[in-house]
């Protein structure tokens, strides 16, 4: 329980105790956060936000529930305004110099998805939950279940994770949202209608994380690639497997419109390394394509999302991601 003392010591102005109250809340808000949002520097900025508001109005928390669910409260309806308000990331043009993508399948919807490193998970996933949540931590932090929560609409997106994520009960969900249960009960409903058309269940759950198979799979995935070997790399994969690229909104799906896109990039003279990291509790990796003159510079994030012993997805991310993972633009010679 947080003292009472804290609390009247924070609304006094003391910035100390209300980082005592607030830090041990900040990593599993911004992962609410982006959650909410699909973009890690959104998310970050609506943590801002959500501090700043819960600085300036703690002398409207009345007690009735935890310092915790307060502070979802606000964070919730941060994220809500800035959906309504703020706009995206926009779409890209295709951005590796001396390369033509073939014909895509589709354009991908979710330009602005960035990649949320592993390194900042620690406190943000293992976190209490209530009785009603559904979903593991982990999975509800995976690329294809965070691209699948930004088709929703906001309010259905906020109301399954704030019930099915992170378990909170109807009643308290209503009071966050300012509605009727009956207004969240429905939400609910619409929201996991449209979650399962977009997540259907996976009939092979991926290896798991740091196991023997799921690294075994990635350094096939690396030695294909590195090797530009196309029937390689092809037979890792899912019949349905997709290549998607945010903020370019090129979408390949299936094998054969997959084998097309990577003929063109790998292989034909060019020699890539790869430094691995790990991002929404997948493996990933730095790629580095060799420039003549020996210096290796970076072209992307690759995280790829495994299903039994294949690849169901591969997504690639741009440069502008490379600093949260601590990854640097160029590699020396």
């Amino acid at each position: 329980m947080v003292s009472t003392d804290l609390i009247a010591r924070a609304r006094a102005g003391d910035g100390a105790a209300f980082r005592e109250l607030t830090e041990p809340h900040r990593r599993e808000l911004q992962v609410h956060c982006y959650r909410m949002l699909g973009s890690f520097q959104d998310a970050e900025d609506a943590l801002q936000d959500t501090l700043l508001a819960a600085w300036q109005g703690l002398d409207g928390f009345a007690g009735r529930a935890s310092i915790r669910t307060w502070l979802y409260r606000i964070a919730t309806n941060r994220c809500l305004n800035a959906l309504r308000s703020a706009s995206r990331r926009p779409a890209k043009e295709w951005d590796i110099p001396g390369v033509e993508p073939p014909e895509p399948n589709r354009l991908g919807e979710i330009v602005w998805l960035e990649p949320y490193p592993d390194a900042l998970l620690e406190g943000g996933i293992d976190v209490p939950l209530g009785p009603e949540a559904r979903y593991e931590q982990t999975e509800s932090i995976s690329l294809a279940f965070v691209t699948a929560l930004q088709i929703l609409p906001a309010r259905q997106r906020a109301v399954l994770i704030l019930r099915e994520v992170l378990g909170y009960h109807a009643d308290e969900v209503a009071d966050m949202l300012d509605v009727t249960v009956g207004s969240v009960n429905s939400l609910l409903k619409r929201a996991r209608a449209g979650l399962q058309q977009r997540l259907p269940p996976s009939e092979d759950p991926a290896p798991a994380p740091h196991s023997p198979a799921e690294q075994a799979l990635a350094a096939k995935f690396v030695s294909a690639y590195q090797a530009g070997d196309i029937e390689a790399l092809v037979a890792l994969l899912t019949t349905d497997v997709r290549v998607s690229m945010p903020p370019i909104p090129l979408e390949y799906h299936g094998r054969d419109a997959v084998a097309r896109f990577y003929a063109s990039i790998i292989g034909q003279g060019r020699t890539y390394d790869f430094v691995p990291t790990r991002a929404n509790g997948q493996p990933a990796f730095g790629a580095y394509l060799r420039a003549p003159d020996g210096i290796r510079h970076a072209t992307g994030i690759i995280v790829l999302t495994l299903a039994g012993d294949r690849i169901c997805a591969i997504t690639r991310f741009d440069n502008s991601v490379l600093p949260r993972f601590g990854l640097p633009r160029s590699l020396p010679d």
